[in-house]
């Protein structure tokens, strides 16, 4: 199928409500720290001289690729390094749309209140079904930064993360897979604010550009409870990865859809190119992949 879902991540209006109710008000925590924070960590220059928000919208209609320069001026790519870099520097991950098939309760099925969620591994169901999810390897790490606190690591918080399989199909919502919740996991962020997952690199599916969903909660304690959600957002995978991932077997309908929709044109990281979300990516298809992105929130 090329177009499973029709509905699918139509942006922050399409489940704002949703996103009100679970999400805490972050400006009681932070208040006028949140703005010393920023004028503390914000660099002075970003490769030209340009500050953070204003390469942000010079940016916008960037390519990501890998291996571009970091120089962040208005002809640079939404580079991995530039991501990194203005995330250590507190700007806050863009919120974004939960989507249509979070499975925490917000709409359906609620896999945060499963036995078994808590999960370094992700590939395979938990429960009644062991059925594992098949492609290329792909190692995630989070490393959450505490804005309020100068970027200090978020220890003690948690992340859900869920994405689509190889075929770009949900796990408890697609046909078939309504009985299983692969693909879909919790981990608490140590010492150093880190959080590693262990899956498969996602597929594509028309209309999106290849993408990771998470939630960071306030702890492991209450993942389950609304109005602990830090923040809501997603990973973009970059092009490189994606064109050699998604030339191998298994990804047959992804290596169709992945032409169609470019970065900028995606509705979720198009307003700015992806340049806060693209995660730095490494390694092979024989070796499996590894990426990382810092998440400041």
């Amino acid at each position: 199928m090329t177009t499973p879902h029709p509905d699918h991540d139509r942006g922050l209006a399409f489940d704002l409500s949703t996103l009100l109710s679970r999400r805490r008000t972050l400006g009681v925590l932070f208040g006028a720290g949140t703005a010393a924070a920023l004028a503390a960590c914000t660099p002075g220059t970003a490769g030209n001289g340009a500050s953070p928000s204003s390469t942000s919208s010079a940016t916008a209609a960037a390519t990501a690729t890998e291996g571009a320069t970091a120089a962040a001026s208005p002809s640079a790519s939404a580079t991995s390094t530039v991501t990194r870099a203005f995330a250590e520097c507190g700007v806050e991950i863009p919120e974004e749309t939960l989507g249509p098939y979070p499975g925490d309760g917000s709409n359906g099925p609620n896999v945060l209140e499963a036995s078994g969620v808590v999960r370094r591994d992700i590939r395979s169901s938990f429960g009644t079904s062991t059925t594992t999810a098949e492609g290329v390897p792909l190692t995630v790490t989070l490393t959450l930064l505490d804005n309020a606190n100068g970027c200090s690591p978020l220890a003690g918080a948690a992340v859900y993360v869920w994405h689509c399989d190889q075929n770009g199909k949900y796990s408890l919502y697609d046909s078939g897979l309504e009985n299983e919740n692969y693909l879909r996991g919790v981990q608490e962020a140590d010492a150093n604010g880190q959080l590693t997952f262990s899956t498969i690199y996602p597929g594509a599916y028309n209309g999106r550009w290849p993408h990771i969903h998470f939630e960071v909660f306030e702890s492991m304690s209450n993942t389950t409870a609304a109005g602990q959600v830090l923040a809501v957002s997603q990973i973009a995978l970059t092009e490189t990865a994606c064109k050699a991932v998604y030339a191998t077997a298994g990804y047959e309908s992804s290596a169709r859809n992945f032409p169609n929709t470019t970065l900028t044109s995606d509705n979720v990281f198009g307003d700015d190119g992806g340049i806060y979300q693209l995660a730095t990516i490494s390694g092979s298809v024989a070796g499996g992949y590894t990426a990382a992105l810092n998440v400041t929130v």
